[in-house]
């Protein structure tokens, strides 16, 4: 705030009403721009969500409003950018992973994740928050700081992401070789995965092939190619990141996660 970069959504709303009416406190005018967006979030995501957006959106307003009244570090602009954009989306990724949000655009974004299941949570936010940042530009009259809001806003955004989805990185796995039932055996006795044995066909010997398939958490994809090396050196190998992994032995489906 005091550098006047906004965080995009209804905080940098409400900083800009702060801005030309400074009589209003920028705490208070999240907590009622909020209102009907947490109504229609209390529809469409259901009461649980309400409750825990509650406690993030009053908190947050809160500590902002207290911490309004304390002197700020002098910090290059830009740094306070990129941090404020690190330390903000760390938060946000927390709140998201337990079904809540910290209200403004956040709920925004949840509510069009249900619209857009397949687009992750921070390129939404990310949407958002650009709409709200080129308006901050014509209100500062500022076009540096709406770039150094663009930068804090891809921070948060890909901070977001890295809680949500990074820090739980998951494998999949294609294995070819002509020793199916020993690499199989290797995998579901010595690492306690389960496999899926997939039927193939050699794309230039038209022979028939074995594929196996398989899920593995990131501790354990180094100790699988090792396995499935030292019993057969010309297999072939194809790992994929999974943008998640449901099932047995993995994370439980939670209809609340995004």
């Amino acid at each position: 705030d005091p550098y006047q970069i906004v965080p995009g959504g209804v905080t940098g709303i409400a900083m800009m009403l702060n801005f030309t009416f400074p009589q209003i406190p920028i705490g208070t005018a999240i907590l009622v721009m909020n209102i009907p967006l947490f109504l229609v979030g209390w529809r469409v995501l259901g009461h649980q969500f309400l409750v825990r957006s509650l406690i993030g959106t009053l908190s947050s307003a809160l500590i902002i409003d207290a911490l309004s009244f304390l002197p700020f570090p002098k910090v290059d602009t830009l740094a306070a950018a990129i941090m404020g954009g690190i330390l903000g989306g760390a938060g946000m990724g927390l709140v998201f992973s337990r079904g809540a949000t910290t209200g403004g655009s956040d709920i925004l974004a949840r509510l069009l994740k249900v619209a857009f299941p397949s687009t992750q949570m921070g390129v939404l936010m990310m949407l958002v928050d650009g709409c709200v940042v080129l308006s901050s530009t014509f209100v500062f009259g500022s076009l540096n700081n709406g770039f150094y809001a663009v930068a804090g806003v891809f921070a948060a955004m890909h901070v977001t992401d890295a809680i949500l989805y990074g820090l739980n990185v998951q494998w999949t796995v294609h294995i070819i070789t002509e020793h199916t039932k020993e690499v199989n055996q290797a995998i579901q006795s010595k690492l306690d995965r389960g496999t899926t044995i997939l039927t193939a066909e050699g794309g230039y010997t038209g022979e028939p092939r074995k594929v196996i398939l398989t899920a593995v958490g990131r501790q354990q994809i180094s100790t699988l190619k090792r396995l499935v090396k030292e019993t057969d050196p010309a297999a072939f190998i194809i790992v994929n990141k999974a943008y998640e992994v449901l099932g047995e032995g993995f994370r439980k489906y939670d209809k609340n996660r995004v």
